[in-house]
């Protein structure tokens, strides 16, 4: 079809769909982090691992297991958007620690506490948190690369592209 000295042609876009991670996926490894985190402090040092490994790796897993529960909340937000939103999730937790009430106190000392809290601040947690959250976000992309980092749009599909072209003469 000719149109005032352009061609027209309609062509099917082979749109990627950029499927949405299944938030069933995104918890199930949030779980798995949660339980290879508890293994870790468990048995860490019975396994030979040093302090350093066993207290900043299981703040690395802490990290990535903010990661994916918060991607798992906010199917819809690119991956830098999520990585941004948990580490201001882990900071806010970290700084925390610094607030001392009797009732937040005593909390912090139960093992549930503990383990979402924490107990004594360090800004070393902030930097293995950062490295848990960023390396959650690299495995998230590597198992889900179809989703588009400006987004998990489910609804998206193949499109009619209208293409127009100049008929220069050559």
């Amino acid at each position: 079809m000719v149109d005032q000295g352009r061609s027209t042609r309609s062509y099917k876009a082979s749109h990627t769909k950029a499927h949405a991670r299944p938030r069933v996926a995104l918890v199930i490894i949030a779980i798995t982090v949660i339980f290879l985190g508890l293994g870790l402090r468990a048995v860490g040092y019975r396994l030979g691992l040093t302090f350093p490994v066993v207290k900043y790796g299981g703040s690395v897993l802490w990290g990535s297991m903010v990661y994916f529960l918060l991607a798992s909340i906010v199917l819809g937000w690119r991956r830098s958007h999520v990585v941004l939103m948990a580490i201001a999730l882990a900071c806010l937790v970290e700084f925390s620690r610094l607030y001392h009430t009797p009732g937040l106190d005593s909390f912090r000392l139960t093992t549930t506490g503990a383990l979402l809290l924490g107990r004594v601040f360090s800004p070393w947690n902030l930097l293995a948190y950062t490295a848990g959250i960023v390396v959650a976000a690299g495995f998230d992309r590597l198992v889900f690369p179809s989703s588009s980092s400006t987004g998990y749009n489910s609804n998206q599909s193949s499109a009619e592209v209208e293409v127009r072209a100049s008929n220069t003469p050559q």
